[in-house]
Parts: C-alpha cells; sequence; structure tokens
C-alpha cells in the first residue's frame, strides 16, 4: 500500500470521502504550487514573458504524455481539454466524413460528430458495450468509413475496451483511428498504435482542470486542414502549431507537466494495477448493498464502478445527498452520458489509488441509508 499512502501524502487532506476521480481527480501540493508560482511569475514579468520562460517545462510535459501513449513529443499539442481537441481535430478533417464509434458512445463526442457534419456507423459489440473486433474488423473491411474512433474507457460504465487489438484491425482495412483517452490515460495502456490520442488533465492524471492535449501522428496531420488560421493564408505555421493556435491557462498547463511527472515517477504498470485492484474491492463491496446493482463484472481492469438502483432510487437524488448529508463525492450519470446506450441512470465511483476498503464500506453503508 506504499503507493496509495505516497498518494494520500501528497495531497490536501480530503473535506470528507472522495470517489470521484473520473471526473476531476484531487491535484498534488507540487501541482498545485507549480500551477500557482507561474500565476505568480505572469503578474511579476507578464504572461508571455512568463510563458516563454516556462517552455522547458510544458515541453517536459508533452514529452511525458507521448511516452504514455507511444508518440513523439513533437507530435502532442496543447488543449483545453477533450471535448477541445475531438472538435479540432474533426473540424480539420478533410474529404469524406464517415466515421464509426461504438453504441455508447460520449454524448459531447457525438455532438461534435454532428457539428463537424459525420455520418456515424456503430460498431458490433457484446453485451458489456465492448467492441467485437472480429465482427468490426469484417464490417469495415465490407463498408470501409473515413475514420475510427474508440472511447477507450467510457464515463457511464467501467468497461475497458481491447482498443490495440481494434488499432490493427482498423489498420489492416486502412482505415485511421482516434482514441478518446479521457477516462483511460493514467488508468489503462494508452500505448496501443493510434493515429490521434486525445485526453484531458483533471481525470486520472490528477492535473488542473481546463487543459487537455491532442497527439497526431505525422502521417496523419499532413492531412489535416485546420480552420484558423485558413490553409491558403501565406503563415508559415505547421498543422500541429495550428492546432495549438489561441489563448489559453498556461499555469494550468504546467500543473498538467507537474502531474504527468508525478504518474510517470510512481510507475504507470503500478498505478496501473493498484487501479484495477481498487475496481475489484469497489465491486466486491458493492455486491452486497441491497436496491443496488453493480453493472461491471468483478474483474474488469478498471476503478469506474456504476450501480444501478433496483427499486427505483433516482441517482441524481442520491449523489446530492450523499454530499450534503455524509460528504462523498461522486457523479450521477444521466442518460444524455451514452443517449444511444444508456438505458437508465446510473450512480458512477471512480475512486483513486489511495482509497481503502474502511472507506468502500463507508460509502456502501452510506448507500444503504440513502433515500
Amino acid at each position: 500500500m506504499m503507493l496509495a499512502q505516497q498518494w494520500r501524502d501528497a495531497r490536501p487532506k480530503v473535506a470528507g470521502l472522495h470517489l470521484d476521480s473520473g471526473a476531476c481527480s484531487r491535484q498534488s501540493f507540487a501541482v498545485i504550487d507549480a500551477t500557482t508560482a507561474h500565476a505568480r511569475h505572469e503578474a511579476e514579468v507578464g504572461g508571455y514573458v512568463a510563458a516563454e520562460a516556462a517552455t522547458p517545462a510544458l515541453d517536459a510535459g508533452r514529452a511525458a504524455v507521448a511516452s504514455l501513449i507511444g508518440f513523439a513529443a513533437s507530435d502532442v499539442v496543447y488543449t483545453s481539454g477533450s471535448n477541445h481537441a475531438i472538435d479540432l481535430l474533426l473540424s480539420s478533417w478533410p474529404g469524406e466524413r464517415t466515421l464509426a464509434c461504438l453504441p455508447g458512445e460520449y454524448g459531447p463526442n457525438l455532438s461534435a460528430m454532428a457539428a463537424n457534419g459525420f455520418q456515424v456507423r456503430a460498431l458490433p459489440v457484446d453485451d458489456d458495450g465492448r467492441v467485437l473486433v472480429d465482427e468490426a474488423s469484417h464490417e469495415l473491411s465490407a463498408h470501409p468509413v473515413a475514420l475510427v474512433h474508440l472511447t477507450a474507457l467510457a464515463s457511464h460504465r467501467g468497461i475497458a475496451q481491447p482498443a490495440a487489438e481494434l488499432v490493427e484491425a482498423c489498420h489492416n482495412a486502412g482505415i485511421p483511428v482516434v482514441i478518446d483517452a479521457a477516462q483511460a490515460l493514467g488508468h489503462l495502456d494508452c500505448n496501443v498504435g493510434a493515429d490521434a490520442v486525445y485526453s484531458s488533465s483533471r481525470k486520472w492524471l490528477a492535473g488542473p482542470r481546463g487543459v487537455g492535449v491532442l497527439a497526431v501522428r505525422p502521417e496523419l496531420a499532413e492531412r489535416l486542414q485546420p480552420r484558423i488560421p485558413p490553409s491558403d493564408w501565406p503563415i508559415p505555421m505547421s498543422v500541429l502549431e495550428k492546432l495549438e493556435l489561441g489563448e489559453h491557462n498556461a499555469a494550468a498547463r504546467v500543473g498538467f507537466s507537474v502531474a504527468v511527472g508525478e504518474h510517470l515517477a510512481a510507475g504507470p504498470t503500478t498505478v496501473r494495477e493498484r487501479l484495477a485492484e481498487v475496481g475489484r474491492l469497489s465491486r466486491q463491496v458493492l455486491a452486497e448493498v441491497d436496491g443496488w446493482r453493480v453493472v461491471e463484472p468483478v474483474d474488469q481492469p478498471t476503478a469506474i464502478t456504476t450501480l444501478e438502483s433496483t427499486d427505483g432510487a433516482d441517482p441524481a437524488s442520491v449523489r446530492s445527498w450523499l454530499i450534503a448529508e455524509r460528504g462523498i463525492v461522486t457523479t450521477a450519470c444521466e442518460l444524455a452520458r451514452a443517449p444511444f446506450e444508456m438505458r437508465t441512470p446510473v450512480l458512477r465511483i471512480s475512486p483513486h489509488v489511495d482509497v481503502t476498503v474502511d472507506e468502500l464500506e463507508q460509502f456502501a453503508a452510506a448507500l444503504r441509508e440513502a433515500p
């Protein structure tokens, strides 16, 4: 449990019980201090001078992310988050706008696809929402699309997708693959050979809100046509420089760089193993709570556990009660989170590596008392 204690000691004492890392993890003292120090430096020397001085830290952040996903540091740009990243990518897509994704695709991703004129086709999945790679391979070979988009780990269900296998199948069919790693980066192995990967800072990597990353391999980047500035303007900027152009929170990016560095120092494999253990423990404890059904199989290698009410309880109301009466933070996933798959809202917990069995049992006891 050394990792758990180190993770807890590195952060402010939590006010209550935080089981919501899938929404927003708790930042460390080092991340908070780095973000604050940059903001102070902006006040001392000016924002642009401070940003230039922070270049080594920001480059280190790019390199750290690149090492986690199997890209070069030069392939990585900062964004304001996952929603921003997918919109940047899809709005720059040339030619045919057809796309295949999971039936349980994240609602805001579907909105970005629609807003950018993509026709969406569902990939075949099993009863748990896991993509059936062989069936998908046959369908994509017979009826190809311009792009496959895979959310490696959904926010409404803790099922790990066979990302590497799907990427290989798509590449055999000549189709590029984009991975939404918002829930997966820092949680699952994201070095799966994808053509583009994007993620946010605030979830399992425990960085600040309002920052994310987008990585695009050079072969794909050469095809993109960013909207701003227009491609026919004689401005000497690369595609990735155009994608990263715009106002941003430099302090948050510095904090994110520190957070990714902390993750690497802790050991990504060690963190993944501990999060898988957290998921098993969570499902074992919660399987005994009357009125709720654990959705995921107990051995899923993720720390996301979702609960369906079996007696009509409203997850949103239960979440509010848990916060107000017990100081326990969870997430209520409404149908809009996965509008083409979800049939009932769920209550989600997503504890990080520092959670204890006592805390999980504390949550289970509170759940039994919730109205």
